[in-house]
């Protein structure tokens, strides 16, 4: 799972909609109380801007003219699986140069 952080209009369809299920996923994981160290470790996620990121890839999925029909399960903040992990902020610079390396169609969307 990851939340890249880069402004979304610099990601390609494969991207954009990868992290929107990403997203899903990871507020699932949440709700099962399973732990998120790793994802913070790495450097994956920002548990804060969950809600956020998630309404960002929205209104991006729909301004492309994709469809959007799976709504963000409500998360505890105040859970012990990510508290501790609130405001933990993801490097954007560091993923967006890692998500150019990667994909050719995010690079030039640039």
């Amino acid at each position: 799972m990851r939340m890249w952080m880069v402004p979304v209009s610099k990601m390609c369809r494969k991207h954009l909609l990868g992290e929107h299920v990403e997203i899903h996923m990871l507020v699932g994981t949440i709700l099962r109380e399973r732990s998120i160290e790793g994802y913070i470790k790495n450097d994956l996620i920002e548990p804060k801007s969950i809600y956020k990121r998630h309404q960002e890839i929205v209104e991006e999925m729909l301004k492309r003219g994709y469809n959007h029909n799976s709504p963000l399960l409500e998360i505890n903040f105040s859970s012990k699986v990510i508290k501790p992990y609130l405001e933990h902020k993801v490097d954007s610079k560091k993923s967006y140069l890692d998500l150019i390396i990667r994909c050719k169609d995010c690079r030039d969307l640039k």
